[in-house]
């Protein structure tokens, strides 16, 4: 049994969901989105929320409606008030800048290293050391992130690259000089 898809999806002010037979359409002030759910799991419509339906005899019915319950959800928080991911640059020299639909990045290679931005993501630079993506799509926002920081990972020593806002970095203690005199 699913905890999750048991819970009623409200439908937030300024969303408009339209479902036809297995697919889910939500738009509001922020874009439109769409979803085709699997055919093991039925949505259904009331004044303000959303129920998800699903055999509980099948598990994987079970495991699809709880995921089909959290990418809903996910779609009308996003059209609605959109998402945010932070990254920051630590590091010598590390800066970004935006022009138009592509971020400049100097992150200490030979080259400069440019990444063009999706249609459904923008990003600003309120410093150059700070990179502030928005959508209303989820799992592009996180991919793009995602993307990005894979670029010049964290890394433990220094603490140097690109990494989350709210990241903790685990830092190692450098290598000891061996003993003088022994």
């Amino acid at each position: 049994m699913s905890r999750v898809a048991k819970s009623p999806i409200s439908i937030l002010q300024g969303a408009e969901v339209s479902l036809l037979d297995s697919k889910i359409e939500v738009t509001g002030p922020k874009g439109k989105d769409e979803f085709s759910f699997p055919k093991t799991v039925s949505i259904e419509q009331s004044d303000s929320e959303l129920l998800v339906k699903y055999d509980e005899e099948s598990t994987s019915s079970t495991a699809l409606a709880g995921t089909t319950r959290s990418i809903v959800n996910n779609m009308i928080i996003g059209v609605t008030e959109g998402f945010q991911k932070k990254l920051e640059l630590v590091g010598v020299g590390y800066r970004a800048k935006v022009s138009g639909k592509s971020i400049d990045l100097t992150l200490g290679f030979s080259h400069p290293v440019k990444y063009d931005l999706p249609d459904a993501v923008s990003a600003e630079t309120p410093s150059n050391t700070e990179i502030v993506l928005s959508s209303h799509n989820k799992q592009i926002l996180g991919q793009v992130a995602a993307e990005i920081r894979a670029f010049r990972p964290p890394e433990p020593y220094k603490g140097k690259g690109v990494k989350y806002a709210d990241e903790r970095i685990k830092r190692k203690e450098a290598k000891k000089a061996a003993g003088a005199g022994a």
